[in-house]
């Protein structure tokens, strides 16, 4: 059985959230899609930042559909002026800011003799600079209103090796893990918790459109699929949907004494041998 949207409920009810990365590269359901759209239902306000502004108005729309509510915000992740632009409009409008879901990231297949420094340098940005840069904007405020919640996503690249280089995307993601780590230990006296949520092999259009040219010659997204899913004990990549439950699950007060751990959503797969 495969999660699908859940049903709606007051879990988040009151709280307003920015999801960082919260658009899709192409047509259907994203993680961080998914995540708005998930957090939208279970009450939450849902401020859906992403570099692109027509994929966060996209996202908002899921939002708006399922009749939640919040606004679309364009801001590059690593621009610390953009970012701390969207938080003050953020906070101009609704005046509070409890959950930050650290989404965005980006990759380049190639190791330590292939990969171009500048790629190298962007997507350190892209995934671990702009957790300095929106941790430094949200914590005081979290801190002021008496806790809140980060999420930030991770993956099981941040863990082992997946069968091809991608060095700059596997390190970075690993910085994720131990950042959050990090924050956790920090700021667990002021009621502010931070958690990881590690996905495995999850059916995005990312990965339909560009990581099928890493396991089929020939790019074809179905052959892709059918690799990937040989790969899971489970026998099937995952869906945006189970990733955006795990969010969903620690952002709330259901986790209230859950911090600095990781959960993984992966259908077995880190637990294999080989």
């Amino acid at each position: 059985m495969q999660a699908r949207l859940p049903a709606a409920s007051t879990r988040l009810a009151g709280k307003v959230a920015l999801v960082a990365g919260g658009g899709s590269s192409g047509p259907g359901w994203s993680i961080g899609k998914a995540c708005c759209a998930t957090l939208a239902r279970h009450g939450a306000t849902v401020c859906v930042l992403d570099a692109r502004l027509d994929s966060a108005r996209d996202a908002l729309a899921a939002v708006q559909a399922l009749g939640g509510k919040g606004v679309a915000l364009q801001a590059d992740v690593a621009d610390p002026q953009a970012m701390q632009d969207a938080v003050q409009s953020i906070m101009a409008e609704y005046g509070r800011l409890d959950i930050l879901q650290a989404n965005a990231g980006i990759g380049k297949v190639g190791g330590p003799e292939d990969i171009d420094l500048a790629d190298w340098e962007r997507i350190q940005k892209v995934n671990v600079d702009s957790l300095v840069i929106a941790s430094r904007l949200v914590l005081p405020i979290m801190r002021e209103q008496g806790g809140g919640a980060i999420v930030a996503v991770s993956s099981v690249a941040g863990l082992r090796y997946l069968g091809y280089p991608h060095l700059a995307y596997n390190v970075t993601k690993a910085a994720v893990i131990q950042f959050a780590r990090m924050i956790a230990q920090q700021y667990a006296p002021y009621g502010i918790r931070a958690n990881t949520v590690v996905p495995g092999l999850i059916d995005t259009p990312r990965v339909r459109h560009t990581v099928a040219r890493m396991f089929t010659a020939d790019g074809d997204a179905e052959k892709a699929g059918a690799a990937r899913a040989r790969q899971v004990p489970m026998g099937r990549m995952g869906t945006p949907w189970e990733v955006a439950n795990a969010v969903a699950f620690l952002a709330s007060d259901e986790a209230a004494y859950i911090t600095g751990t990781e959960l993984v959503v992966d259908g077995g797969l880190i637990g294999k041998y080989a």
